[in-house]
Parts: C-alpha cells; sequence; structure tokens
C-alpha cells in the first residue's frame, strides 16, 4: 500500500512536471536530465526516537518552478523512493543549482520536511560564506529522526563545471580534462600544459627547478608520467608546499599527484581513441565503466607506440691530461618499442556509508635503443698535432612488467564530517635489459684499426608495499582534528653484470660487476587540526617519521644497513579570506630527503664506461624547510590571479660530483659520477599564474616563476657557483570556433638556470649525466605547441585533433659545466616538429534500468527506476 501511495504521488507530481518542462522532468525518472550540472549525491537515514531504522518510507525530492503558462511558482518532482529495511535512502545525479525540497511520510509517523540548498552555509548576518568552505560532489544528511520538528541541516556548494585553478589548503588544483594539445599522449603531454611545471627534452620534470615526488591518486608508485595515458588523467595537484599529512620524503621539491579519471554517473559510458604520428608510432585505446546499485565498474586499455628520434653535440676539454685533450661528440639516438597499460576499479557501496573499493593495474613496455656516436679526440704534442677517432654503436632491449593492486575502505559516521579510510597499496615491477657496446678506432683515411666488443646484461625487480589509514573527527563544523598512520616498506633486486669480448667469448668483469639488493622501510604517525575564526582559517600538524635501509652487495657478500632515528616534521597553514574573492595564505613545512642504496654503496659500476658511477656510504639525509605567502583573487567571470613568494633552504644536500678513479678495465684515469652532500642550498623566487576567460570563445592561462638559487659546496675542494636569477615562464591559449572548432597554442620559456640538483639518474649525454647545479647551468630555450579539434556527431561525441610539439624545433637543451677536471658543452635536440593526428568516440547512456534485473516479488516500478 505505501508504494501504491507513493507511485500515486509520483504521478501527480509528474504530471505538473510535464505541464511545465515540455522536455520532460528534470534530472529524474524517464527523463533527460542528467547533464553535466546533475552531479550532486544526497543520501541518509531514517530512524523513530530511539534510533531504530524506519523502512518503507516515502522519500521525494522536489524543487520549485515557474509555470510558464500561469507564472506561479509550483513544486516539480526531481526523484522519489522507498527507504530500505535498513531505513537508507540514496539519490544520485540530483541538479546542483537553486534548492531542493526533501518530503518525508510515513505511516505512524509525522510528515518531516526540510530544505536542502547546494551553497556554502551562511553565517548569521554574515554577506559571504563561512571561511574555508569548500565545495563537495556528496552529501551525507545523516540519521534523520521522524518526529515532530525537522532539523536544518548544513548547506554544501556542488559546482557543475570543475574550475581551472582551485586553492585548497595545501595545494593548488588544475583541472586538465580539456587539454587537447595532449590527446594521444602521455602524462609528460600534460605535465607541458600545467602552470609551475616544467619538462625537459629527456622528460624529467622540476617543480621551481628541483624534482617533485610523483604519486598517482595520493599513493606513491613505481610508474614513470611517460607509462600513463593522458587520455586517463582528470587533474593534477600541485602540492609545492606538503603539509604534515603528506609523506616527508622528497626534500623541498613538492608534490605531483596524478588523479585518474573516475565513472560516477549510473549507467554506463566510455570512449575508444586512436592516433598515429609522423614517424607510424600509433597509439589506441579506450575505456568503458559503469554504476549500478551498489556496484561501480570502470576498465581501461591504452598502448602508445615509440619511435623517437635524439641528436646532439658534446665538446669537452679535459683539463688534467698531459697535455690537454679535446674531446667532440657527435650521437644520434633512435628508439623503438612501446608500453601496454590496463586499470580497472570496482567499488562496492556496502551501505550509503561504507564503502570497498579495489584497483589494479598492469604495464607492459618493451624497447629496442640504438646509439651511433661518433667521437674524435685531439691532443697537441711537440712534435705536432695528432689526432684519433671512433665510433660507437649501441644496440639494446629494455622490457618492463609492473602490476599493482589497490585495498581501500571509507567508512563515515553520521556525525558530519567524520570518517575512517584504510587504504593498502602494492606495486611490483620486473626489468631486463642487454646491450651490446661495438666500437670501431679509426685511422685518419676512416678505416678500422681495431673493434671492442663490450655486452651487459642486466635484470632486476622492485616490490612497494603501502598501508596507511586516515581519521578524521570533526569537533564542531569549523574545527577537525585528522590523524594517521603509515607504513612503507619497499624491497629491489639488480643484477647487472658487464662482459668483454677477449678474442673467443666474452668475459665477465667482476670488478664491472653491479649485483644487489636492499629494503628500506619508512614508518609515520601524522596530526593535524583545523579551525577557523570568522575569515580566518589555520591547519597545523606534526608528523614523525622512522626509516631503515638494509643491503648486500650479492656477488661479494658485503652488507651495509643503516638506521635513521625518528624526525619530527612540522607544517602549518595560515588562510584569511578578503573581501571581494580574495584569499590569502602563509604555510610552513619541513621535509626530508634520504640517500637511496644505490647512492650510498661504495662500488663502481663500470657497465657503461661512459657514464661510471659510484656511491658514497658517508652520505646522509638533507632536510629541508619551506616558506610560502600565496595570494588568489577571483575576478568576475571566474578569472583567477594567483601569486606567490616563496623561500627555501636545505642543509646536507645530496647532489652529484665529479671525482677520478682508475678504471679497471682499461686502466686509465676515469671520471667517476658520485655523490656529496653539500653544506647547503636556497632557493628562492616569485610565482604568479593568472587565468582569463577573454570571451566565450576564448580563455588564456599565464605562468611566470622568477626565482634565484645557488649550491654552497665549500665542504669540498669544487668551488661554488654563483647564485644565479632565472625566469620560467607558460602561456596557454584556448580557442573555441564556429562549427565546433578547438585550437590550443602553448609557448614555454626558460632562461639561463643552475642545473637542477638530485636527478639521482641518467638523461644527459655520454660523460655528463646530471652534475650538481655548482659545476653547471643551462642556457636559455623556448619552444611552442600548436593543436587543433574538430567535433561532430550527435551531442559532439566524436572527434579529431590534430597537434604539432615544438614547432620552430627551439626546444634545444643546451648545458655548460666545468669542474677541476674539465670544461664541457653540450647540445642535444628530441622529437622537434612532432605531429599527432587522434580520432576518439565517447558513448554511453545513463539509464540504470539497463543493468537491472527483474525482480521476483514484482517491486520493479517506476520509483526503483530513479534510486
Amino acid at each position: 500500500m505505501k508504494k501504491i501511495l507513493l507511485l500515486l504521488a509520483v504521478i501527480i507530481y509528474t504530471g505538473s512536471a510535464m505541464a511545465q518542462m515540455p522536455g520532460g522532468m528534470p534530472g529524474g525518472m524517464g527523463g533527460n536530465g542528467t547533464g553535466p550540472g546533475n552531479i550532486g549525491h544526497l543520501y541518509g537515514k531514517l530512524t523513530d526516537a530511539d534510533g531504530k531504522p524506519v523502512s518503507d518510507a516515502s522519500v521525494m525530492l522536489l524543487r520549485k518552478k515557474t509555470d510558464s503558462v500561469t507564472k506561479k511558482i509550483k513544486e516539480v518532482l526531481v526523484k522519489a523512493m522507498i527507504t530500505k529495511a535498513n531505513g537508507d535512502f540514496s539519490f544520485d545525479e540530483l541538479p546542483v543549482k537553486g534548492n531542493l525540497q526533501l518530503k518525508i511520510s510515513s505511516s505512524g509517523y509525522k510528515a518531516a520536511e526540510q530544505t536542502v540548498s547546494f551553497m556554502p552555509k551562511m553565517e548569521p548576518g554574515a554577506a559571504k560564506p563561512a571561511a574555508g568552505a569548500m565545495p563537495s560532489f556528496d552529501k551525507d544528511l545523516g540519521n534523520i529522526k521522524l518526529t515532530t520538528d525537522s532539523k536544518q541541516l548544513q548547506d554544501v556548494t556542488i559546482t557543475s563545471v570543475a574550475p581551472p585553478i582551485r586553492l585548497s589548503a595545501d595545494k593548488k588544483i588544475f583541472n586538465v580534462e580539456k587539454n587537447i594539445m595532449s590527446a594521444g599522449g602521455t602524462g609528460l603531454d600534460v605535465m607541458r600544459n600545467v602552470p609551475s611545471v616544467n619538462v625537459d627534452i629527456d622528460g624529467n620534470v622540476t617543480l621551481r627547478n628541483a624534482a617533485p615526488q610523483i604519486l598517482v591518486d595520493g599513493r606513491p608508485t613505481t610508474l614513470t608520467l611517460d607509462q600513463i595515458p593522458a587520455d586517463a588523467i582528470e587533474s593534477v595537484e600541485v602540492i609545492t608546499n606538503p603539509s604534515a599529512k603528506y609523506d616527508a620524503s622528497g626534500g623541498g621539491a613538492g608534490i605531483l599527484n596524478i588523479v585518474l579519471k573516475k565513472n560516477k554517473k549510473t549507467g554506463y559510458n566510455g570512449n575508444v581513441r586512436a592516433g598515429v604520428d609522423k614517424r607510424g608510432a600509433v597509439n589506441g585505446g579506450g575505456d568503458f565503466s559503469f554504476r549500478q546499485n551498489k556496484f561501480n565498474f570502470t576498465a581501461a586499455v591504452n598502448v602508445n607506440q615509440n619511435k623517437g628520434r635524439t641528436t646532439g653535440t658534446t665538446e669537452r676539454l679535459n683539463l688534467l691530461d698531459t697535455p690537454q685533450t679535446s674531446v667532440n661528440q657527435s650521437n644520434y639516438n633512435r628508439t623503438t618499442g612501446g608500453f601496454l597499460f590496463g586499470k580497472f576499479g570496482l567499488d562496492y557501496f556496502v551501505t550509503n556509508r561504507t564503502t570497498l573499493s579495489l584497483t589494479g593495474i598492469r604495464v607492459h613496455g618493451q624497447f629496442n635503443p640504438h646509439e651511433n656516436i661518433d667521437i674524435s679526440t685531439d691532443s697537441l704534442f711537440n712534435s705536432g698535432k695528432i689526432s684519433t677517432s671512433s665510433n660507437r654503436v649501441t644496440a639494446g632491449s629494455r622490457e618492463f612488467n609492473g602490476q599493482g593492486l589497490v585495498f581501500g575502505l571509507k567508512h563515515i559516521f553520521p556525525k558530519e564530517g567524520e570518517e575512517i579510510t584504510v587504504d593498502a597499496n602494492l606495486f611490483s615491477g620486473r626489468n631486463k635489459n642487454n646491450s651490446l657496446y661495438t666500437t670501431n678506432f679509426l685511422s685518419k683515411s676512416g678505416t678500422v684499426t681495431n673493434t671492442e666488443l663490450q655486452k651487459a646484461i642486466g635484470s632486476g625487480s622492485d616490490k612497494n608495499f603501502v598501508i596507511q589509514t586516515d581519521y578524521v573527527l570533526p569537533f564542531s563544523k569549523i574545527t577537525k582534528l585528522e590523524a594517521g598512520v603509515r607504513a612503507a616498506i619497499r624491497s629491489r633486486i639488480n643484477a647487472n653484470n658487464n662482459y668483454i669480448y677477449n678474442g673467443n667469448e666474452y668475459q665477465l668483469i667482476p670488478s664491472a660487476v653491479s649485483n644487489y639488493q636492499n629494503s628500506d622501510n619508512v614508518y609515520a604517525a601524522y596530526t593535524t587540526l583545523s579551525s577557523s575564526i570568522k575569515n580566518f582559517s589555520y591547519k597545523v600538524g606534526l608528523r614523525a617519521e622512522h626509516s631503515d635501509y638494509t643491503g648486500t652487495l650479492t656477488n661479494t657478500g658485503e652488507k651495509f644497513k643503516n638506521s635513521y632515528p625518528v624526525s619530527l616534521f612540522p607544517s602549518v597553514f595560515l588562510s584569511q579570506q578578503l573581501s571581494n574573492k580574495q584569499q590569502l595564505q602563509l604555510s610552513y613545512s619541513r621535509r626530508i630527503n634520504r640517500p637511496n642504496f644505490f647512492q650510498l654503496i661504495p662500488f663502481t659500476d663500470y657497465t657503461d664506461k661512459l657514464n661510471i658511477t659510484k656511491g658514497n656510504p658517508n652520505l646522509v639525509p638533507e632536510f629541508t624547510q619551506s616558506l610560502e605567502l600565496s595570494y588568489l583573487k577571483t575576478f568576475k567571470g571566474n578569472n583567477s590571479f594567483l601569486a606567490s613568494v616563496y623561500y627555501k633552504h636545505t642543509v646536507n644536500l645530496i647532489t652529484r660530483y665529479l671525482t677520478q678513479e682508475v678504471d679497471p678495465v682499461s686502466g686509465t684515469n676515469q671520471l667517476i659520477n658520485t655523490y656529496i652532500n653539500a653544506n647547503s642550498s636556497y632557493s628562492t623566487g616569485a610565482e604568479a599564474t593568472a587565468q582569463n576567460y577573454l570571451t566565450k570563445w576564448w580563455d588564456i592561462s599565464t605562468n611566470v616563476n622568477v626565482y634565484n638559487s645557488k649550491v654552497n659546496t665549500s665542504n669540498v675542494t669544487a668551488a661554488s657557483q654563483g647564485a644565479l636569477w632565472s625566469m620560467f615562464g607558460k602561456f596557454n591559449s584556448n580557442f573555441k570556433l564556429p562549427k565546433n572548432y578547438a585550437i590550443q597554442l602553448t609557448t614555454t620559456y626558460q632562461s639561463k638556470t643552475n642545473l637542477p640538483v638530485n636527478t639521482n639518474g641518467g638523461g644527459g649525454p655520454p660523460w655528463m649525466q646530471s652534475q650538481s647545479s655548482s659545476q653547471g647551468y643551462i642556457l636559455p630555450s623556448w619552444g611552442m605547441d600548436l593543436a587543433f579539434k574538430k567535433s561532430f556527431l550527435k551531442n559532439n561525441a566524436a572527434a579529431i585533433t590534430l597537434s604539432i610539439s615544438d614547432i620552430f624545433k627551439t626546444r634545444v637543451s643546451n648545458q655548460y659545466s666545468s669542474s677541476e677536471y674539465f670544461t664541457q658543452t653540450y647540445n642535444r635536440l628530441r622529437d622537434p616538429q612532432m605531429v599527432r593526428l587522434n580520432f576518439s568516440y565517447r558513448f554511453g547512456k545513463i539509464d540504470a534500468s539497463l543493468f537491472k534485473r527483474k525482480s521476483n516479488k514484482g517491486e520493479m516500478n517506476a520509483t526503483e527506476g530513479v534510486q
């Protein structure tokens, strides 16, 4: 009988809605109101005075509309349902504009009614929302007691379209979904369009001239940005000054958090895409998702082929040779191969307040790098000029396989804002590689006089396990306490054997073997307290971390270990809401960067004789203190201006350093890349980001960062390079043209700047891996990218995108470095004027009934179709 009465009420309100809205009901049963603005989610639970659940109660959600004929205001039904046995009710895909009226009726109880407005709650007498009010797409109405008086619930803001820039307590959020330049590309292409972030030609990412920590959905990962498809990314969170809630590792470079897309609409949808670049490298993939009742399922697969080309030259003067020698080198690198990325996710909504989730990732990549190097060496003797030349060809293959599994639990308590989450993240990967080096020594006439063959065979594995739990306890509507614990356990195995051909067979060189295994663990706990006083808000936190590592050189049996004591990492965030949509924020944090095992082991790796490396067991962690002041102004039309000034100071900075040792293979003196703790370093600067909507069809974003940095190496013999003022700028312009055409233009500029520190890896030419910033600088460079997009078919479901990167072949990396051993300049150019053509097609139907199965009890009715 209750269901029949509810159905009658639905029919009555439906008739009223149809009379007022020719297009059908808004966002409700059978209507087509599931547009971009219908993303609200309201849910709650009905109880009696004793707290027992009230089942089979009628719950209707309505909103007021003006009748176009009578000009009178009438109530229009949005959605309706009856509560479940446990008293739960839930409404998805709600319109985000205007007020909603919730009406509850049940036999034996007095009718309850309340207004729900999707706007921040206004304090009494205030002209604007309370300080710190943030948007939310989900609203828990809590336990609603069916008594005489109904309680007005706190309001919430839901925005239909995510703004391009958002500033929260400790991060800046950039929405990148509409970035057409990165279509068919990877995460690196996305980063090239994110303010504050610089990507060099080797794919090295820097944030304010330092390498940041990369997270995916807030979790650590061993995936690199070029292994994440651009089409899977929803937004990028730039965290320049992380709070105590985040892992303290990573020094002062900050965090880049990649937020992947996740479907939240009932029904099914997806898209397929395919593309090709000018060298014939293809990319393609698709994703599919559906949500129904208690389940939300997503799956995605992407494939990217690579046919990269890089050219470069190096000029080097060896100062310690007697007599001095000059080395000139030209490089040509060609890489073929590709990678496959797969991801699935499953959410199970146990109740309105408890969600279990499971996510899996699978990555496979295989690349075949080929390098050709022409090397000439000149020496000036008393008897005249003598020169030698050689050609080295490297043919190799690299393969990696990675898989990850993430389990999550989230429970929301009836008290608004109280919640607990548990995340367990396991990611492991395996890799193998082999390279064959053929060096031909040439006569003056160019004939081969001698040939040297060298072979390197390697393999390894990497496992990461992170478990974390976080708890949020609100004391009031404006004050809350957050606390959590975290354990990160990582293990690595590496085997790299080096062979040289002795005329009959390849012979293993024991002194050039790099085989090791190690594990490092970090245990942490944190707590933060946030609150506000009128328009002033604050968030203070403290994090404690303890870490240790153990390692073994498997070929010698040598063991190494260290245990770092508990360190404390405070953070403070102060924010003041000013008049006219202005916000001022001051933040402070302390962070750590621990040396990894490869930097610590006292073993010289001669695997590549043009890039010999050695660890330093005397390294200690570096500590960075950061201070930042930010100002955000939002203008009419969603225009915004964000400005920051910052200062970072690091003690015991870990940086690369060059020394000389005897190569046991050749018996000659060779330069060795090792690591040292510099006395200190600092970086200070000012950054401004503006987002402007000039017309309905044209918007631009501008980012400029002016900074000064210096590394103090007075504790070693090398002279410190003077402090250097530098500037990095990025400009992005988007045009929406008639007939569904769009154009995006992006320009970047990097002035002369010190070399970044702590890159901890390759990316440079032979003999010149990334040096300490005390030993060189990067010359100015700029580049321009352009993309065109045409959308077509019904609802613009299909699109073709044509993009051209580095239009004028100007994105050249020129570096200069010097030490007591050498002076060197080099330049490289990678994949200039790359053209990509991509096609995409999205499909779907937001219709829950497609996945429903008829109930044996005959309870399938119109009211169920809108749940």
